[in-house]
């Protein structure tokens, strides 16, 4: 099978899209498939046949490090000489190509729905939810919203403009310690962790520079866990603990900054439970196929809540979805491969 796989993009976590990518056309690869690794937004530059782009066999792996910081989008944009369209060239004509298309994007159009719907015009098939599930999942204040509503503990939020998120508002109306995030961002790209007046001032600075509104939220002390879902099945719980601070973009993609716990040691009752919530959550959101599910187990009071939802999550050697699949039996290139042939776009 011909198979192009989409990563990089104009997108805060274009760096851990692009090794998400560059291991699952590995992965594909190693399967005996033919792989095309396409930037979403580099594109190709020249007019060569489609076909020249795919790969066969492993001798030739495509291989791509994270650095420990996000990426300068507006320096990329400056070296594509300004281009702001977010979609390069020749990337539907590869996508058309192929039998198949493999998402391996994070964050912003390969998440809230738009690569989805652009792909659903040409009739290619994609990995992954449908753009209804990804606009949903990826907007914090509306999935938060519908878990809320359907009887699901999350912390207390509010969503606004940086501009009228003051201190004393949100001091008064959330309490600190809280938690300052963009409304649309994945990697813990812009989120901050607030305990003082001078930490939120940098928070709000901080999330704001991602352009978009800001969600700030109560910040429950618990146990961070998140649960995969693939195929309408919950995976093995994780439990996430970062060596310092919080589980940020550098200790979700630097080696050896945090430990996963696969399965973590809950209580056999709230292990169950626990994935039957993030199961139902996952439905709620109108997701498919594949994703992750992020809460906070209070194992005090045998609570969940709710976090947020991850409707492309990470496939890097760090990520927490391929260690519960393989903490389930599913190695790295089965999970590639069945969720390239099951895939229903």
């Amino acid at each position: 099978m011909k198979i192009t796989v989409l990563g990089g993009g104009l997108s805060p976590e274009r760096d851990v899209s692009l090794k998400s990518a560059s291991l699952i056309a590995n992965a594909l690869l190693s399967k005996g498939h033919e792989v095309a690794l396409v930037d979403l937004y580099d594109g190709i530059e020249n007019n060569n046949p489609c076909e020249s782009f795919f790969r066969r066999g492993t001798v030739n792996p495509f291989t791509y490090e994270i650095p420990e910081t996000e990426p300068d989008l507006d320096e990329i944009i400056r070296q594509h000489g300004g281009r702001k369209s977010w979609v390069g060239p020749r990337v539907i004509e590869m996508c058309k190509f192929a039998d198949r298309v493999f998402l391996g994007l994070h964050g912003s159009h390969g998440e809230n729905g738009q690569v989805q719907a652009l792909l659903d015009g040409f009739d290619i098939k994609y990995t992954g939810c449908d753009y209804m599930g990804c606009a949903i999942a990826m907007d914090k204040d509306l999935s938060k919203s519908l878990a809320r509503a359907a009887g699901y503990l999350t912390a207390d939020w509010i969503v606004d403009n940086p501009d009228k998120l003051t201190f004393e508002r949100v001091n008064e109306e959330i309490g600190l310690p809280c938690v300052v995030k963009p409304i649309g961002n994945g990697s813990s790209c812009g989120v901050s962790i607030v305990k003082s007046q001078d930490e939120f001032e940098a928070a709000i600075t901080y999330a704001a520079s991602y352009h978009q509104k800001i969600l700030i939220e109560k910040f429950i002390k618990a146990r961070e866990i998140t649960i995969s879902i693939v195929n309408d099945k919950a995976l093995p719980i994780t439990e996430i603990i970062p060596h310092e601070g919080f589980y940020d973009y550098k200790n979700k993609y630097q080696d050896g900054l945090t430990t996963h716990v696969c399965p973590a040691q809950i209580d056999e009752e709230d292990y169950k439970r626990g994935q039957k919530i993030a199961l139902k959550i996952f439905k709620l959101l109108r997701m498919t196929q594949y994703g992750r599910v992020d809460m906070m187990y209070d194992d005090v009071n045998h609570e969940f809540w709710f976090i947020e939802a991850n409707n492309l999550p990470g496939m890097t050697n760090t990520s927490l979805l391929p260690e519960a699949a393989k903490a389930d039996g599913i190695a790295y290139e089965d999970l590639c491969e069945s969720l390239i042939m099951e895939c229903g776009r």
